[in-house]
């Protein structure tokens, strides 16, 4: 309803016509407020914030499986998809029914897992595995409703619970969830999930990848609980440029009317009511004053969101990120981003990270580096790394597996990467530690891939518009000696990416980088966002020998005097932590299926050039 002007005097203040102005300036307003509202109800990802606060029934653990390379489960011998397919679980009801599989054999892998690191049979494996567990539920209160959450499953999933199917989710790192409330009873529920990790040439990634193609159900699984009506979303972030505004909104899901909803920062003295629309959309703008996060200080701050029948609470960092020109400003000052890439890989067992322990291994190796910033290179990583990253002060670059060459002009390519970037920004909106959003890496300059790629941007505005947008680009020579930046993505990033391995590939030794100058078309900040060379570690000899720790070191050292020169410089992440497994790096003796590039070896062992790096870093103030 709108204000009674009348009874304000705005009317005799203003006059006949200024009130008929002033009504209509109001009712934009409320439409603009409206339209905001319909936004977050229909852009954000079907998926539940902070799942890892709500109450649950955890379905981690041994889960039995079947192999099946052909399929055969899923589709019938005239490629149909099969109404009986191992989904059902079916056993034999007497001794001539014919059923020619079973879940019930000692064929077993642990989730959340990769299955190439558990069975050396499946070490190559690409294809389907079918998985299935058990439980029993007991709902805390009769009107309560149920979802079955998955953090990740590599790459496409197929999830039936009783024998019915759920959905499918395409996509290998980000999370889903179906709603399963009116589909479980007390006792013996079954969940059979198809995953199948073969790579096509339209997905996302595509079929060619610098990285071990890790299947399986990879993270945790879980069926969670909540109200009737609940409170499913929220993003509460300083607003953009801001370091004592927060802005951004609380969604309720099940809502049949206006709901109140109470937001509760007590240690910065919060306490505030929101009312939700016909959306079940709360927005929230206010002022307060915030100890501010950052890398020399991470602090965070319990936020409680309550409503009548539902609370949640979560540990939210407040900080600013922004550019001015050529200069990355955290908290409004200029900040230098010392940094590393790193793949979710646990090195030592060669299987995928997924754990607290394995993001504390990860994230600690890189402060004793002496990083400020991580770039989780490239996919979204589990949500344990980026939730640590908050506690342990380390900025973070989160991308989306758009890399090197996919189908620019195929829309459902196309779909698939704007779900994957929805469902990570989604998961991690509130996390402090998270930085720069990444929609690419190493994409050819072309027209359809730049509009794809601008699309991505569009988007991650639309959800986000607190973080900074950047991309991986690639550099080339304007003359012999000169590296330009001038990718017609630039205009529409707030930082420049860039990889660049001069002295690596190519005909360049390493000391030939110093020669080079930089330039760039756009007013932005740059992020050298890879640049290494491979070696094996325990392998000396000549500098100038290929594989060498000592060529690894001296392609550091010429690199970093590089650096030093490049005058909107304002940040670097060297390709890579730590060695990783992957199929491209075939070489015997030296790589044996494993990327060399890492400044830690496999088993934990620091190279020489890992201390070129640390002495870089402790020089830069």
């Amino acid at each position: 309803m709108l204000p009674n002007f009348e009874m304000r005097g705005i009317t005799s203040n203003f006059g006949f016509y200024q009130f008929i102005y002033v009504k209509k300036i109001i009712i934009v307003l409320i439409v603009l407020l409206d339209s905001f509202s319909n936004l977050v109800a229909q852009h954000y990802a079907d998926l539940m914030t902070n799942a890892q606060s709500r109450s649950n029934v955890n379905l981690n653990g041994k889960w039995n499986i079947i192999i099946d390379p052909y399929e055969n489960g899923f589709y019938n011998y005239r490629f149909e998809e099969n109404p009986n397919g191992y989904f059902k679980n079916d056993k034999p009801k007497d001794n001539t029914e014919l059923i020619e599989y079973s879940f019930e054999n000692h064929n077993w892998l642990y989730v959340p897992g990769d299955w190439n690191s558990q069975r050396d049979k499946l070490e190559l494996y690409e294809g389907t595995i079918w998985y299935k567990t058990s439980f029993d539920l007991t709902k805390t209160k009769a009107d309560n409703r149920l979802f079955l959450y998955f953090g990740a499953a590599n790459y496409e999933s197929y999830v039936y619970l009783n024998g019915e199917k759920l959905g499918k989710h395409t996509g290998g790192f980000t999370p889903f969830q179906f709603e399963i409330t009116d589909k479980v009873t007390e006792k013996e529920n079954f969940v059979v999930v198809k995953v199948d990790n073969k790579r096509y040439k339209d997905a996302v990634p595509t079929v060619n990848t610098d990285w071990w193609n890790y299947g399986g159900i990879t993270r945790d699984v879980k069926v969670l609980e909540v109200p009737k009506t609940y409170i499913k979303d929220y993003f509460i972030q300083l607003k953009k440029n801001s370091v004592n505004e927060i802005t951004g909104f609380v969604k309720l899901d099940g809502a049949s009317s206006s709901e109140k909803i109470k937001i509760e920062i007590p240690e910065a003295g919060i306490s505030t009511e929101i009312m939700t629309d016909q959306n079940g959309v709360a927005l929230l703008n206010l002022k307060a004053k915030f100890k501010l996060w950052s890398p020399e200080d991470p602090k965070l701050y319990q936020v409680v969101i309550s409503t009548e029948t539902d609370k949640v609470e979560e540990a939210i960092g407040f900080r600013s990120i922004e550019t001015e020109g050529q200069n990355i400003l955290l908290n409004k000052k200029p900040i230098f981003l010392k940094g590393i890439c790193i793949h979710e890989e646990v090195p030592s067992d060669a299987r995928r990270a997924y754990s607290m322990e394995d993001a504390r291994l990860l994230l600690t190796w890189a402060k004793e580096m002496g990083c400020n910033y991580v770039r989780l290179a490239h996919y979204p990583h589990n949500e344990n790394m980026t939730r640590l990253a908050d506690q342990m002060g380390l900025m973070v670059w989160s991308e989306i597996p758009v890399y090197w060459t996919i189908q620019w002009e195929n829309q459902t390519t196309f779909e698939n990467a704007k779900n994957q970037l929805t469902e990570m920004i989604t998961r991690d909106k509130n996390r402090a530690s998270i930085i720069l959003w990444s929609m690419a890496n190493e994409t050819p300059v072309k027209d359809a891939r730049t509009a794809f790629l601008k699309n991505l941007v569009d988007i991650t505005r639309e959800l986000d518009n607190t973080r900074l947008v950047t991309a991986a680009l690639e550099v080339h020579n304007e003359t012999g000696d000169t590296k330009i930046l001038d990718d017609p993505l630039g205009q529409y990033l707030d930082v420049l990416g860039c990889n660049e391995y001069i002295g690596w590939y190519g005909d360049k030794k390493p000391a030939d980088c110093e020669s080079y100058t930089w330039k760039t078309i756009y007013n932005k900040p740059l992020v050298i966002s890879e640049l290494g060379a491979d070696c094996l570690f325990g392998l000396h000899g000549d500098k100038s020998k290929r594989f060498n720790e000592e060529y690894q070191e001296d392609f550091y050292i010429h690199q970093i005097n590089m650096l030093k020169k490049i005058t909107f410089l304002r940040g670097v992440s060297p390709w890579i932590l730590a060695d990783f497994r992957s199929p491209r790096r075939p070489l015997p003796y030296i790589q044996d299926f494993w990327n060399r590039k890492g400044l830690i070896s496999e088993k934990g062992e620091k190279k020489k050039a890992y201390f070129i790096l640390k002495k870089y870093y402790q020089e830069i103030k």
